[in-house]
């Protein structure tokens, strides 16, 4: 039988759908309405670059304008129904979702503490037990309160002395959890005081997870490849995956369908059998221009954003030697179903002003008036969330298409 297709207009359509990306951004963002947010996202990343805003924020500020920083902290620090782990990066997660980490710390204590010891500091293994104690005598705490004596690092970002590093494996194999932080530093407790005994307890064999893993990730991407299921939620590996999808596929769970590119190339992927009456097939994404993080899930994947969008992130070019394309940080600019620009821009909090660096629209997209009062009607939104009351253009700030 024929697979069926779906256009590249329409595989856009049901891909921006699945990631909240389709209705006018609105409502309440808060409370319950951020944690629906969180859930069909699946995860949110967190990163600790703050030009504009972090990541986290400015991914869930994309879907509801209302949405600023305390809310997610409260969320996830006060009421406890997100927690703190790893998909493809650090990220916050429904708590609901906690059972299915198991296989996933399972794998990273028998993977790290490989690893860690081949080229981290000799040593955390031993700091593990005081850690612990430390922490069921004192209370939180952070990398800076445990290893007193011990060298701190002088080597970068991952120079991590040894109780740190404690403090780290401790958290991804599941004996500790990341219960708050402040200025980005990470806040540890046992797992025994945070969750409750049967959220620990009630842990799915590695069978059910690899279902999990794969059912939620087709709920949340509309249509995937095995590869991409497993890259969702990075807990099981491509071949489980696979596996996964031919027996899905055998038993009639799932359905093979041809996903066309913006090049008109048509890809084979898995998808859902009611993918061929879903609404979002017809459903006009919102015109209203956009702002997204670098890290936002819709085009976290590179590959996938270049063969759905036409959006390339390369930053650099090679001929005739590297040179820089793009600021490093650039935001993506959403307009319906394309992604019309990207600028670089940063907010100078001490003079109270977001200063917009550049601004490249996309190839065969024109910058006229309209659409440049959306632009700035839109950097009004934003420069709420970065906490300034101004808006500065410099000069030779419209670039052409690269």
């Amino acid at each position: 039988m024929t697979p069926f297709t779906l256009t590249n207009q329409q595989a856009r359509r049901v891909f921006l759908d699945r990631h909240g990306l389709s209705d006018t951004p609105a409502g309440a963002a808060h409370g319950a309405a951020l944690l629906d947010v969180i859930t069909q996202l699946g995860f949110v990343q967190l990163d600790s670059i703050n030009t504009v805003a972090r990541a986290h924020d400015l991914i869930l500020f994309s879907r509801k304008p209302r949405y600023r920083p305390k809310n997610l902290k409260n969320l996830y620090e006060r009421d406890r129904a997100l927690f703190e782990h790893w998909t493809h990066d650090a990220a916050v997660i429904p708590a609901a979702f906690y059972p299915y980490w198991h296989l996933r710390r399972e794998r990273d204590a028998a993977r790290l503490r490989e690893k860690w010891s081949a080229w981290r500091r000799e040593g955390f293994e031993a700091k593990f037990q005081p850690v612990l104690d430390q922490i069921r005598e004192h209370g939180p705490c952070c990398s800076g309160d445990v290893g007193e004596g011990e060298k701190r690092g002088s080597g970068g970002w991952w120079d991590w002395h040894p109780s740190k590093t404690a403090l780290e494996y401790l958290w991804r194999s599941g004996s500790l959890q990341v219960v708050k932080r402040e200025g980005f530093q990470k806040y540890y407790d046992l797992t025994e005081r945070v969750l409750d005994a049967r959220t620990v307890g009630n842990a799915p064999d590695a069978e059910e997870t690899i279902d999990w893993c794969c059912r939620e990730a087709l709920d949340r991407l509309g249509f995937a490849t095995h590869g991409e299921l497993a890259a969702f939620w990075d807990h099981i590996s491509p071949a489980e995956a696979k596996a996964w999808c031919a027996r899905a596929l055998e038993a009639g769970r799932i359905i093979e369908v041809q996903i066309t590119g913006v090049d008109g190339a048509a890809r084979a992927a898995y998808a859902w059998p009611d993918l061929p009456d879903d609404p979002a097939l017809s459903l006009e994404p919102t015109s209203r221009l956009r702002v997204l993080s670098p890290f936002d899930p819709a085009l976290r994947d590179r590959k996938r954003a270049e063969r759905l969008f036409g959006f390339s992130y390369r930053i650099e070019i090679f001929v005739p030697e590297p040179k820089r394309t793009y600021g490093y940080y650039v935001f993506p600019l959403l307009e319906g179903d394309r992604v019309v620009g990207r600028v670089d821009m940063k907010a100078h909090r001490a003079d109270d002003v977001l200063r917009i660096r550049a601004l490249w629209p996309e190839r065969k997209v024109r910058w006229g008036k309209g659409r440049h009062a959306a632009f700035e009607a839109e950097l009004d939104r934003i420069s709420k969330l970065a906490g300034v009351s101004s808006i500065a253009f410099d000069d030779g700030w419209r670039r052409t298409a690269l």
